[in-house]
């Protein structure tokens, strides 16, 4: 759960900077949350889990 967390944040404050910086709107903004919700409720939303859950453990992984 702390993971799914900490990617909502991080997700949350690209998308608050390019609103800002990049000149992402804010209606494209919403379509992309809405496309997140419909993307949680497919068949596709298993396989985005452990894809994110793999890389997460990658990374977790690298020893510096």
């Amino acid at each position: 759960m702390a993971l799914s967390i900490s990617a909502v944040v991080l997700l949350a404050i690209i998308v608050i900077l390019m609103v800002r910086k990049s000149g992402l709107k804010a209606g494209h903004a919403a379509v992309c949350v809405l496309l997140g919700f419909y993307l949680a409720s497919s068949s596709i939303a298993p396989t985005i889990n452990e894809l994110t859950t793999n890389v997460a453990g990658m990374i977790g992984g690298i020893k510096f």
